[in-house]
C-alpha cells in the first residue's frame, strides 16, 4: 500500500494478551462481585436447585461454609435469602426474629464479620403463601401502605441480627423512606440500604421462584416496572436517592443495560446490577448441550454488565468468576 495512505489500523493494540490487557478499558474484580445464597429452614443436607445448575439451597452450617469461601475468593458480599418451613397471609416468619434469615445472618457475621459485606433480602414473597412481595387487601391487590408497615418491622429484626445492608426488592412506593426511618428509630443508623431501584416485571427470574420455594400465582406487574419502559427508572432512581439509599440496582441486568446505563450515569451514589435467575440458568443449559464456551460466556456478560456501568454484580457465578479472574 502507498505510504500516501496510511491506514488506520486499530488491530495493532490487539496484537497479544499482553496489549489486550494494558488497553483494556473496562476491568472486573473480586470485590465488585456479591454472591446470592439461598439458606433453607429445617434441611440436614444442601437442596439443589434443579433449574440452576450447581446453586443450592443451604443448610446453616453450609452456608457458613460458603461465607468463609466467598471472603476467601475475596468477594464484596454475600446477599442472604431465607426460605423458611412455613408460609402465610402476612410473611410472619419474616419478622420472626429468630426466623430462619435472620438465624442466618447472625450465623454468617459471626463467621466472616467485616470480611465480607452481608446483605439480606428484605421483602415478603419468601414468606407469603399467596407469592406476592406483600400484604394483600381484600380485593387481591398488594396494599403498598400495609406492606410497608411490614417492611419496616423486617428492617428492624435483620438489623437487629446484625446486617450491614438491607436489599427492599418489593417495588412498594415510599418503602426506602419507611425503611430509614425504621432502621434510624430502632438506633441502626449504621445499617445501610440497597434499593431495588429499578426491578422490571421479568420473565427472567423464572427459576428464582424455585429457589425461594415461591407460592406466586399470577404476575407482579402491578408494582414492578414495565419491561416497555426506561424513563420511570429515572424518577424511581431519584426517589429513592431522595428517601435515602446509599446504593440502588438495575434488575435483571442483561436485557436492561441500556436502563443500567442511564441509572449510572444519573446516579449520585453506586450502582448494582443483579444478573438473574434466567439469565444464569440460560447460559448453563446452552453449555451443557455444548454450544457455548462457558466459562467465556461466564467472563463475557459479567464485562457487559460492568461495561454498562455497574460497578457491583449480583452474580451466582461469583466464586467462580473471581477465581477465572485470578
Amino acid at each position: 500500500m502507498s505510504a500516501e495512505f496510511p491506514y488506520v489500523r486499530p488491530r495493532r493494540l490487539r496484537q497479544s494478551p499482553a496489549m489486550r490487557r494494558l488497553v483494556a478499558e473496562t476491568r472486573l474484580h473480586p470485590a465488585e462481585l456479591i454472591l446470592p445464597l439461598f439458606v433453607r429452614e429445617g434441611v440436614s443436607e444442601p437442596v439443589p436447585v434443579t433449574s440452576m445448575p450447581g446453586v443450592v439451597q443451604h443448610t446453616r452450617d453450609t452456608l457458613r461454609k460458603a461465607v468463609v469461601e466467598a471472603a476467601e475468593a475475596g468477594l464484596g458480599g454475600v446477599m442472604l435469602f431465607g426460605v423458611p418451613a412455613k408460609q402465610d397471609a402476612v410473611g410472619s416468619e419474616g419478622t420472626n426474629p429468630d426466623g430462619i434469615l435472620q438465624q442466618a445472618i447472625r450465623d454468617v457475621v459471626a463467621e466472616v464479620g467485616d470480611a465480607l459485606v452481608v446483605m439480606s433480602d428484605l421483602c415478603l414473597d419468601e414468606y407469603t403463601d399467596h407469592g406476592h412481595c406483600g400484604v394483600l387487601a381484600a380485593d387481591g391487590s398488594v396494599d403498598n401502605d400495609a406492606t410497608l408497615e411490614r417492611y419496616a418491622e423486617m428492617a428492624r429484626v435483620q438489623a437487629d441480627a446484625g446486617v450491614h445492608l438491607v436489599g427492599p426488592s418489593g417495588m412498594m412506593d415510599g418503602q426506602i423512606a419507611v425503611i430509614r426511618r425504621a432502621l434510624d428509630e430502632a438506633g441502626h443508623q449504621d445499617v445501610g440500604i440497597l434499593a431495588y431501584t429499578a426491578k422490571y416485571a421479568s420473565a427472567f427470574y423464572g427459576p428464582f421462584r424455585e429457589a425461594v420455594g415461591s407460592s406466586l400465582k399470577g404476575d407482579r406487574k402491578t408494582y414492578q416496572q414495565d419491561p416497555a419502559n426506561a424513563r420511570e427508572s429515572l424518577r424511581e432512581l431519584q426517589q429513592d436517592v431522595a428517601e435515602g439509599a446509599d446504593l440502588v440496582m438495575v434488575k435483571p441486568a442483561m436485557a436492561y443495560l441500556d436502563v443500567l446505563r442511564q441509572v449510572a450515569d444519573a446516579s449520585p451514589v453506586p450502582v448494582a446490577a443483579y444478573q438473574v435467575s434466567g439469565e444464569y440458568a440460560m447460559v448453563e443449559a446452552a453449555a451443557a448441550n455444548g454450544w457455548i464456551d462457558r466459562e467465556r460466556m461466564i467472563m463475557e456478560t459479567l464485562t457487559s454488565i460492568r461495561r454498562a456501568g455497574a460497578e457491583q454484580i449480583l452474580t451466582y457465578w461469583a466464586a467462580e468468576a473471581a477465581a477465572l479472574l485470578k
